[in-house]
């Protein structure tokens, strides 16, 4: 297994750097991590770091709290794209999802797939704040929303990625969709167990130490 090819390297903390993101992007590049997960301010500055290289653009949309109107949501998106970005990470909105609306979620999330225009969307759910219930339920909208993926959790909110959560989104998608964990994944022990409970990709800041830990 190539592990560099699971990874998106990410740095999304509020006070990145220039400097911060062209040391993401050396050790992406230098790793040949699948990706790098920027802000999107720090979009085009990674699009033009990496230009060449075998690591791609990933970006956030309505990050963290998913609180934004579709339409910001999706003119984020044409903007991050237009910038260089390959790959969009977009936050579902919460609220509605815990009150149990979801036509607005899934119409949400089709607001972003159709502004991707062909790049690949993966949906964060943020489990942390979920019950299973919820959590299947938001699986089966990005489905009908016809997404890529369904990531766990933004990193921000109460807790991270858990394998318990991950299999429980493997099974939802059933194959449809692909499944990335994010939040809290700091080692290899942690880096195998979300890849053993269905983990498509795995999105953390702790990139070059998983490499390094053989």
């Amino acid at each position: 297994m190539d592990k560099a090819k699971y990874i998106d390297h990410t740095n999304l903390k509020a006070f990145a750097t220039t400097k911060d993101i062209i040391k993401l992007c050396s050790e992406a590049n230098y790793y040949h991590f699948k990706s790098v997960c920027v802000n999107p301010a720090n979009v085009s500055l990674a699009h033009d770091l990496l230009r060449g290289s075998d690591v791609l653009v990933c970006t956030v949309i309505g990050f963290p709290l998913g609180a934004n109107t579709s339409d910001v949501k999706a003119y984020e998106t044409t903007r991050a794209i237009a910038d260089g970005a390959d790959e969009i990470d977009m936050v579902i909105n919460i609220g509605k999802a815990k009150e149990g609306d979801w036509d607005y979620v899934r119409d949400d999330i089709k607001a972003v797939v159709d502004a991707a225009n062909g790049c690949l969307v993966k949906v964060i759910i943020e489990t942390c704040y979920l019950d299973e219930n919820e959590i299947v339920n938001a699986c089966k909208c990005a489905m009908d929303a016809k997404a890529d993926f369904v990531k766990t959790s933004t990193g921000f909110g109460t807790d991270g990625a858990k394998a318990s959560n991950v299999k429980l989104m493997k099974e939802t998608v059933d194959g449809k969709l692909k499944v990335k964990a994010s939040g809290g994944i700091k080692n290899k022990v942690q880096f195998d167990e979300m890849i053993s409970a269905g983990a498509d990709r795995i999105g953390c800041s702790s990139g070059v130490e998983i490499m390094e830990d053989k």
